[in-house]
This record gives structure tokens, C-alpha cells and sequence, in this order.
């Protein structure tokens, strides 16, 4: 990854993605919302995501739900098995991975900054 990447907000509201309505498609190329067009950009880009007790999953974003649990495919998980900051991360690859909204603590998505800056300008 080239350094951290800004964290996407989209990924912190996923009920706007979705219409509950009896008989509507769910399908991402039928909905014109801005945000699902956000989404559709982060499909299948190197997203790196912490969660609470200190670990790193990297993998590529595969999908998110309703209530904004992220499934990451090809996932690595980074941790910190001792407390010195110079210490080496371990890691261990673990393949397809859900990641729940409650245990999240930062998303960044790896590209551009001109990629970066689209993405953020969908966000207004």
C-alpha cells in the first residue's frame, strides 16, 4: 500500500444503500444513489481495516451489508503479539473474512490521491 488512504464515511451509514421497499431490485446498476455509485468504486480495491483490539485485516472488499459488516476476500491479518512498538507484526493469511461494523475502528482504501479525492467528493 502506498501509505495510508482516507477512511471512506460511506462505510460508517450502509442503511442509505439499500431500498427496503417490497418488489425493489437490489441490484447496484438499477440504483442511481451517489452512494451506491461510492460503493461500486471500492469493489474489488485493497482496503486495509482495524478492529478494536489492535489487529489490521488487508484484503480486497469483496461486499458490505445492511448493517455495515464488510466481507474482505484474500484477507491478512496483522497483529502485535508484544506490546513494544519496534516489535514485528505477526501475520497470518486467512482467506474470505467477515469484519462486523462493532468491532471496526478505521477503514483506508489503497489508491491514488486523485482516486482518494473523487471518492471524497462523492461524499457531499
Amino acid at each position: 500500500m502506498e501509505g495510508p488512504a482516507e477512511s471512506t464515511s460511506a462505510l460508517q451509514n450502509p442503511q442509505d444503500f439499500h431500498s427496503d421497499r417490497p418488489g425493489a431490485s437490489h441490484s447496484a446498476a438499477n440504483n442511481n444513489s451517489p452512494l451506491v455509485a461510492q460503493l461500486q468504486k471500492l469493489l474489488f480495491r485493497r482496503m486495509l481495516i482495524g478492529v478494536n483490539d489492535g489487529r489490521f485485516f488487508l484484503g480486497v472488499f469483496h461486499c458490505i451489508d445492511k448493517q455495515g459488516n464488510i466481507i474482505l476476500q484474500d484477507a491478512v491479518e496483522y497483529r502485535n503479539t508484544r506490546r513494544s512498538a519496534t516489535s514485528p507484526m505477526d501475520q497470518r493469511c486467512l482467506g474470505l473474512i467477515l469484519i462486523p461494523a462493532s468491532c471496526r475502528s478505521s477503514c483506508h482504501v489503497d489508491c491514488s490521491i486523485e482516486e482518494q479525492l473523487s471518492l471524497l467528493s462523492l461524499q457531499k
